[in-house]
């Protein structure tokens, strides 16, 4: 089994520089020991990203504005999670089968 690769952020801004300068990106990943299908992707999140692609331990790259709608999604999933446990809870304890009332 062949041990997964890890290239750093400059090693993917330089081999995208040089795809840019040729035509053949076969022989450019046969060069450099790449698939031609990961250099086109990375190409490719380059120039989504707009310069902003590769944060490394596959952290995405998000906006402020990303980043509070992510945070609120995360609230509101902690926030439903505690309603369900509540009203489970109240479901238990509202019985009328005498277990849990004093009488």
């Amino acid at each position: 089994m062949r041990q997964r690769r890890r290239f750093d952020r400059e090693y993917k801004q330089m081999v995208i520089e040089l795809a840019n300068t040729r035509e053949d990106i076969s022989a450019l990943a046969a060069e450099l020991d790449l698939r031609p299908d990961l250099i086109y992707r990375w190409r490719r999140e380059a120039l989504a990203n707009d310069g902003a692609s590769f944060p490394g331990q596959g952290n995405k790259m998000m906006t402020e504005e990303q980043k509070e709608i992510a945070r609120l999604k995360k609230e509101l999933r902690d926030a439903q999670l505690e309603r369900d446990i509540l009203k489970k809870a109240v479901g238990i304890f509202s019985r009328n089968d005498g277990k849990y009332s004093s009488l």
